[in-house]
């Protein structure tokens, strides 16, 4: 039963930190404008692929995990 209970803490916790980078996301204003971020306008059409994004989320997220595993 405690596994459960540290489970649904840990899993509570994740959505709150998952919220607030959501809410304080638009105000980083180079977040989504980086080298590499590709945006494709049309007439009604817009395709956005933040790759650069992608890979400085990629490298902060394994250097993250990898300073909380040692």
């Amino acid at each position: 039963m405690a596994e459960i209970a540290r489970f649904l803490i840990i899993s509570g916790v994740l959505l709150v930190v998952i919220g607030v980078v959501i809410l304080l996301a638009p105000q980083v204003p180079w977040l989504g404008k980086l080298p590499l971020d590709f945006t494709y306008k049309r007439d009604n059409f817009t395709f956005y692929f933040p790759l650069g994004t992608c890979i400085l989320l990629s490298i902060i997220l394994s250097i993250i995990f990898a300073l909380w595993r040692k």
